[in-house]
């Protein structure tokens, strides 16, 4: 999953490239082996959704990704993270 972000130097106008992974799909098995399905259910989404967050296609809302650590009882840092390079 990437995320772009403008450079705030003047001088550097180029988009930076922000990897975010997730630990979605361990964490359904964790709590429980649910489906993709029964999650999207939780959720209000469709199956489509969570498999394109599972696959890193998809950057979820905040309200979305609030949403998915409540219903698997985790935080949102558990379920979604940055790769150390991409840490300021």
């Amino acid at each position: 999953m990437l995320l772009y972000i403008m450079a705030r130097n003047k001088e550097e106008r180029q988009p930076s490239k922000i990897t975010m992974k997730t630990t979605l799909r361990r964490c359904r098995f964790e709590r429980g082996e649910l489906s993709q399905q029964q999650l999207a259910n939780m959720v209000s989404v469709s199956r489509q959704t969570i498999v394109s967050i599972e696959r890193g296609d998809y950057a979820p809302s905040v309200k979305l990704a609030l949403l998915l650590a409540e219903k698997l009882e985790t935080q949102v840092e558990e379920l979604f993270y940055l790769e150390d390079k991409d840490r300021v």
